[in-house]
């Protein structure tokens, strides 16, 4: 978009909010960059240049608004749409391959040189791998400075940086401030909270009705690993460098975060994994707009506009829970999923009580007694093969997952057909055109609205809501007075 000027212009001039992180606003005269919604005066469109990233504008010299906070934006909504190796290098990096396992771990991950992964991403974003992990360095340590007390020298590493002087570099050329002044400047709520707690703000795109997104987590959470207390849905979290507990609140203007980790290396992966969750980069106005066109939906969108997909922050976790979760109720799959916990799951400490386990990696159930299972044979096998098969790295669910390669290759498990398979599509890989023809609930809201019923006359007609079928099924569920669809009290 940021080549578009007149749009850019048009955006800054109305400060349309809808637009931030989409592109950034680099000021000539004064040096500095801002999102689209920045409350100061306009410049004059002559002084205005758009940069697609905050990378590129770093790299051209400017530095981020005092005022807007242009790093604190939503991220791209670009990168939840689409599947090619841009957008998975973006989820990569956002998850934090490059500060763990650099260019070139990236590059294995994807199955592209450096060289073509270096040249896509400054074509389309301004910057490569290594100025975007540079900028989001410089985003996680401003939250360090100014969320938590932490010795500048522990949020330097924490941060990823290699060395104190370049954290202090970078902050300085990024913000235009010390370490020390951030933390000077910052809202004195900012840092309010228990120990070990960092509290922090989740942006998103309005609007968001939290009813589905927070009711269905809360309606499936398993004991142990998920729970709703006190208007929070609080969650265990594995992590690169240690283990995490999240509570996630929802506002009017934002989620509110409280994380608490073993290493605060994590806090980068944690932020992007609680973002992926509950689909926070979302575009809900283009979502509305497409699906508002249909007049069988238009009454549910403006019933309810800007439902997310409910997601998940381990995607080999939600592989898992969607085989125990064939052909069962809710309740009998979370009791499924409790015992394997219980069994296998690693222990944490909760200060707060309730959580008790991470739930266990492929690894740990690599060795599980399929006679141990109380379920059909069958299902046996195919969580069984399923679990192999992801401990062995021959499947690969994650953010630079293909999305129609990684269908068909669950597809090709035993005991995967098309519910299974699209189910982890839409809510682990993040496919926004994911489908559920075949799913109960599905055809029951369509035969309630007068829409065809069998799956394959409702996938023809479905084909007008491409590419946010995903978005689609969450309104056809809310049809129904299921838990999912109710945020719990």
């Amino acid at each position: 978009m940021h080549t578009d000027t007149e749009r850019c212009v048009r955006a800054v001039q109305s400060k349309d909010a809808r637009f931030d992180g989409w592109f950034y606003t680099a000021v000539l005269t004064t040096g500095i960059y801002c999102r689209p919604s920045c409350p100061a005066v306009p410049p004059k469109p002559r002084h205005m240049v758009f940069h697609p990233s905050a990378a590129a504008c770093q790299q051209a010299g400017f530095r981020a608004c005092k005022r807007c906070r242009p790093d604190a934006s939503p991220g791209s909504p670009e990168w939840n749409v689409r599947a090619d190796l841009v957008a998975r290098a973006m989820r990569l990096i956002a998850d934090g391959v490059v500060d763990r396992e650099g260019v070139t771990g990236l590059a294995a991950r994807l199955g592209y040189s450096t060289r073509q992964i270096e040249r896509q991403l400054l074509a389309e974003l301004g910057a490569g791998p290594l100025a975007l992990a540079r900028a989001q360095r410089a985003r996680t340590a401003r939250l360090l400075v100014e969320t938590t007390g932490l010795p500048m020298a522990d949020v330097a590493f924490a941060a990823g940086f290699s060395s104190v002087r370049a954290f202090n570099d970078t902050v300085r050329e990024v913000f235009a401030l010390s370490p020390s002044e951030l933390r000077t400047r910052a809202p004195k709520h900012a840092a309010a909270g228990a120990p070990g707690v960092i509290a922090l703000r989740l942006p998103f795109r309005a609007p968001l009705h939290p009813d589905n997104l927070f009711g269905h987590l809360a309606a499936t959470a398993v004991p142990g690993v998920e729970e709703w207390r006190e208007g929070s849905y609080r969650r265990t979290l594995r992590l690169p460098y240690g283990q995490g507990i999240v509570a996630l609140s929802p506002r009017p203007d934002h989620i509110a975060c409280r994380l608490a980790l073993s290493d605060h290396r994590d806090l980068t992966v944690a932020i992007s994994r609680c973002r992926r969750l509950l689909d926070l980069d979302a575009d809900p106005v283009a979502v509305d707009e497409r699906l508002r066109a249909d007049p069988v939906l238009a009454p549910l969108v403006d019933k309810a506009p800007g439902r997310r997909v409910p997601r998940t922050a381990d995607e080999a976790e939600f592989a898992v829970r969607a085989v125990l979760g064939q052909q069962v109720s809710t309740a009998a799959a979370r009791t499924h999923a409790a015992r394997l916990v219980i069994a296998h799951g690693t222990p944490v400490d909760d200060p707060e009580g309730g959580l008790t386990h991470l739930f266990p990696a492929p690894e740990e159930l690599a060795a599980l007694d399929p006679d141990a299972l109380a379920m059909p044979r069958t299902r046996r096998t195919t969580l069984t093969t399923l679990v192999r098969r992801l401990a062995d790295g021959d499947l690969r669910l994650g953010a630079d997952s293909d999305w129609p390669k990684t269908r068909a290759a669950l597809l090709a498990l035993p005991g995967f057909g098309p519910w299974t398979a699209d189910v982890i599509a839409m809510r682990a890989l993040g496919d926004p055109d994911a489908f559920l023809p075949t799913d109960l609930g599905v055809r029951r809201a369509a035969r309630a609205l007068g829409l065809p019923s069998t799956p394959a006359a409702l996938t023809t007609r479905a084909a007008a809501w491409r590419p946010w079928r995903a978005y689609a099924v969450q309104y056809l569920w809310a049809t129904d007075s299921h838990p999912i669809n109710v945020l719990p009290t």
